[in-house]
């Protein structure tokens, strides 16, 4: 990705160059431990293109950049009927903590993290240079 933004309002709130866009969902059993490993996970993820076009370095490689936007609708259950089910997505107090604890878990490790707003209802812009797009769970929780 070469640039990221995010909006509320009319108003950029957060906004990054070359790096990653984490739609981030946080479910009701989630811990801590689920957004330490995912910010891990992220971090050292070989999803970058190396000197021979291989996707072969990490957003610590490549000193990349991190827009993290908190996204409870990624736990929508469309399995039943036409409306999605939001029962699975953690209740509000306990996303904003580990959605905090998640990007501060990236940015111990040295990276730049921008955000959006919690809760708020925002814009968000993508300029994607590649077709990459990957859907990361917690192991405990991993869909097979």
């Amino acid at each position: 990705m070469t640039e990221s933004s995010v909006s509320v309002e009319g108003s950029v709130v957060g906004r990054i160059s070359k790096g990653l866009l984490v739609l981030l969902g946080v479910a009701r059993e989630d811990e801590p431990s689920d957004a330490d490993y995912l910010a891990d996970k992220i971090a050292n993820l070989r999803i970058f293109e190396d000197d021979d076009g291989r996707m072969n370095r990490s957003l610590l490689d490549t000193r990349g950049e991190m827009l993290v936007v908190s996204q409870f609708t990624l736990l929508g259950d469309c399995r039943k009927g036409r409306r999605p089910s939001f029962i699975q997505a953690a209740r509000p107090e306990v996303a904003e903590r580990l959605y905090a604890h998640f990007t501060g878990a990236v940015r111990k490790k040295g990276l730049h993290v921008a955000t959006g707003q919690f809760q708020a209802m925002v814009a968000v812009t993508l300029v994607n240079d590649g077709p990459v797009t990957l859907v990361l769970d917690s192991p405990e929780k991993a869909v097979a």
